[in-house]
């Protein structure tokens, strides 16, 4: 079944708050293949509250992730992200189109501080693949 195309433009709720600590962005650059030696976070850390933020979409609109291949993810900052953060994502589906019967879901997400200030704005491509 296609995806609603009333969903563009729809927001959704921001996802719970994240504290960022060395921690949490060490476990990522280890998972990433890399190192951290403290400053800030690796550029792609964003992804973390993305990915929040796209389950929670999914899941508000029950589309199965097992159906999604996750085509692009960009990134653009305001500001690095830091240890200390406590950051949230917001998540807007920018655009929809079918091919081939596949839907093709263009998200934009803010990620903001405990203040509200935006520190990274991301868009990602997400295909939802046709039932078999």
């Amino acid at each position: 079944m296609p995806v609603d195309a009333a969903l563009v433009g729809k927001t959704f709720p921001p996802t719970r708050p994240y504290a960022v600590s060395e921690e949490k962005v060490r476990e990522f650059a280890t998972a990433a293949g890399t190192t951290y030696d403290g400053g800030p976070a690796p550029a792609t850390f964003p992804i973390v509250l993305a990915f929040d933020a796209m389950n929670a979409f999914l899941a508000a609109e029950e589309i199965d992730l097992f159906r999604i291949v996750h085509g692009e993810q960009k990134f653009a900052y305001e500001r690095p992200v830091v240890p200390g953060d406590v950051l949230t994502a917001t998540l807007t589906v920018a655009s929809l189109r079918q091919i081939g019967g596949n839907d093709i879901i263009g998200t934009a997400s803010e990620v903001r501080d405990a203040d509200g200030a935006l520190v990274c704005s991301t868009t990602a491509t997400l295909v939802h693949r046709a039932a078999a």
